[in-house]
């Protein structure tokens, strides 16, 4: 069975020292690689190509939100699983613009951290409790306060293409659902991107939420 390769990214080479002896302990995980700083991190991942990148906010040369842009650029099948000590709005709402695929604190048990590896190589969003707290809140009040009320010109079927997306449904799984073909799907899912300005996943569970297409 093929492990989940995993990058490290942070400027603090004890916590990573400790980060690493806590992966290795899961027998489908592997740490193929090491940065103490954003550019050297970009520039490691284009090489290795790792399915999971670890990666803290505050680092020298480059600052983990830039080096995720970057990264999601020059290596978008790298999924980037943030790991700080940071619990605000601001970073959370920056890190999951440029494509982050999840979320944790360094507060955050071994158990936990593992499953938020897994979770976002199986393409999956992981928020830490607190972190999806903070997101849902912040939607809630937009709504209650009327804003993002229409859905910005789609299709009812996209509109149920979007909802099957946001509830983690494959494209396969949503031809199967809705009776219609695989290209039809993609096609759906591309206009309905183009139509929203979304890029990824993660963006789309977020306008679900806000619409009130899906339950937070």
């Amino acid at each position: 069975m093929s492990k989940i390769r995993v990058f490290l990214a942070d400027d603090h080479q004890l916590f990573r020292e400790g980060i690493r002896s806590l992966l290795t302990r899961a027998p489908d995980i592997e740490v193929v690689g090491e940065a103490g700083d954003g550019e050297d991190a970009v520039a490691q991942v284009k090489t290795l190509v790792p399915d999971v990148v670890l990666m803290d906010i505050s680092m020298p040369v480059m600052n983990g939100l830039d080096a995720a842009a970057r990264m999601k650029e020059s290596t978008p099948s790298a999924r980037i699983l943030i790991l700080t000590v940071h619990e605000s709005n601001q970073y959370v709402s920056q890190m999951l613009q440029v494509g982050a695929a999840g979320y944790v604190v360094k507060s955050v048990s071994s158990t936990e951290l593992v499953s938020a590896v897994r979770a976002v190589y199986q393409g999956n969003v992981y928020l830490y409790p607190s972190i999806a707290r903070m997101i849902i809140q912040d939607y809630l009040k937009q709504a209650a306060s009327g804003r993002d009320s229409t859905l910005d010109g789609l299709t009812p079927r996209e509109t149920e293409v979007l909802k099957l997306i946001a509830s983690d449904h494959r494209n396969k799984e949503i031809a199967d659902l809705l009776g219609i073909s695989l290209k039809t799907v993609q096609a759906h899912r591309t206009s309905l991107m183009m139509k929203l300005g979304l890029h990824d996943r993660t963006q789309v569970v977020k306008y679900a939420i806000r619409k009130g297409l899906i339950s937070p």
